[in-house]
């Protein structure tokens, strides 16, 4: 096995037995394929829970809480595994509030961030007293102020600050830039945060940035503290001394291929040092890092065939299912459910959707495999089903949830019936 391709197993608790079978944690990943059919997601709960200590002993040293972005996973299931592990919840839509609040989170640990709140999910987020709501604009600002006025409880209320930090990720992903469209301009910060200490309504509770995704390097964490701080100190300098947490947003990436990761100690080692003095918590706003290694996609061949002198291996997932391939040009490293020992042989792997750019891997050298088999795509945990669609009137698959050597549906494969519900075929009312 190739060094980087055993770097992602033990990140995802992958092995194979004395057979050449993979099994996730204790379970084999073809006992679920029979039970549970392809495609389908797999998420390993003792992965997740391994990510989740490492990240919260590296901040031992400060007050600090893990807000779990729910965007990178919202399955119920996954959403109880870090809920029990004293996990808050990072929101950026009522749904995602609804799916915390249903998987039992506290709100008194949840977030809200999000360019786009709507005056509803304001004013949900309001009476479900939740621990902030980070404002994103002076118009979302306005805006709350008005429902703030209305309430007899203050709202507590973040600021996301835009750093104006350039990171090295996908353009897609990267969120602090000068140019993007999340947060305050960080030269308005201040005066926004006077705004809010002098409404009646409104109590300023937080700082929060949010870098980007996937990062793998330290520099920009250290840039955006940094700026944190002085703004910090910069309103404490108007007596407004009701911050209580500092929040650096999430970004930490994983290992695809054979990265070099960014682990929580270095991350530790470079916010610690500005944050710590500060006398705030420290809130993190990871997904990825929890939950991207520890899910797969698996899935079946359907058919082989040799087209313009390159091999293809057709397969019952596509870009419906896994958009980052197409969408990013992301790599995900692909594996044989069983390792029979066959050559190895250069493929592209596409699905069925009728799209060029459906496909999981281009290019990729793989063991020959024969109709039926199953294949398994790593590092599918996050971005993964939150990302699908019903292009081409597609049912989203199932989702499944290990727990050492027991498993379970977390989430039914959808039907027919799913992708009509709430259609109807006469939606005019005509008056004789």
């Amino acid at each position: 096995m190739p060094p980087f391709r055993a770097a992602l197993f033990g990140d995802a608790g992958l092995s194979r037995d004395a057979e050449g079978r993979l099994l996730v944690a204790r379970v084999a990943v073809d006992e679920i394929a029979r039970g549970a059919g392809t495609p389908t997601f797999i998420y390993n709960a003792d992965a997740i829970r391994s990510r989740f200590r490492v990240l919260t002993g590296a901040l031992s040293a400060v007050p600090h809480r893990i807000c779990y972005a729910v965007k990178a996973n919202g399955n119920l299931a996954v959403l109880r595994v870090l809920r029990d592990l004293g996990a808050g919840a990072d929101i950026v839509s009522v749904g995602e509030l609804r799916r915390a609040l249903a998987a039992g989170f506290d709100p008194a640990t949840i977030v809200f961030s999000g360019v786009g709140k709507t005056p509803a999910e304001l004013a949900e987020a309001c009476d479900r007293g939740i621990d902030q709501i980070n404002i994103e604009s002076l118009e979302e600002l306005a805006a709350l102020e008005g429902l703030a006025s209305k309430r007899t409880r203050p709202v507590r209320t973040g600021i996301r600050v835009n750093p104006s930090v350039t990171v090295n990720t996908h353009p897609f992903i990267s969120t602090g830039t000068a140019a993007a469209k999340f947060g305050i301009p960080a030269d308005q910060v201040v005066e926004v945060a006077a705004r809010i200490a002098a409404h009646p309504g409104l109590v300023l509770t937080g700082l929060a940035m949010h870098l980007g995704s996937q990062l793998l390097e330290t520099e920009p964490y250290r840039a955006g503290v940094a700026r944190l701080a002085d703004l910090l100190t910069a309103i404490r300098a108007l007596s407004v001394h009701s911050i209580e947490s500092v929040d650096i947003g999430g970004g930490l990436g994983i290992r695809y291929r054979d990265e070099a990761t960014l682990g929580p100690e270095d991350l530790a080692g470079a916010i610690l040092p500005v944050l710590g003095p500060l006398g705030v918590t420290v809130h993190l706003e990871p997904g990825r890092y929890l939950v991207g290694a520890a899910g797969l996609l698996l899935t079946t061949v359907l058919y082989r065939k040799h087209s313009g002198g390159k091999d293809f291996v057709v397969v019952d997932a596509g870009m419906s299912d896994l958009v980052r391939p197409s969408h990013y040009m992301a790599y995900h490293d692909i594996v044989v459910t069983q390792d029979r020992g066959r050559p190895q042989r250069e493929v592209d792997v596409v699905g069925p959707i009728c799209e060029s750019g459906d496909f999981l891997a281009l290019e990729r050298s793989l063991p020959e495999v024969e109709q039926g088999d199953t294949i398994a795509v790593l590092g599918a945990g996050a971005y993964g089903f939150v990302m699908g669609s019903h292009y081409n009137a597609r049912p989203r698959p199932a989702e499944v949830l290990v727990d050492g050597e027991r498993w379970g549906v977390a989430r039914r494969r959808e039907g027919f019936d799913d992708l009509v519900a709430g259609e109807t075929v006469e939606p005019l009312s005509i008056d004789d």
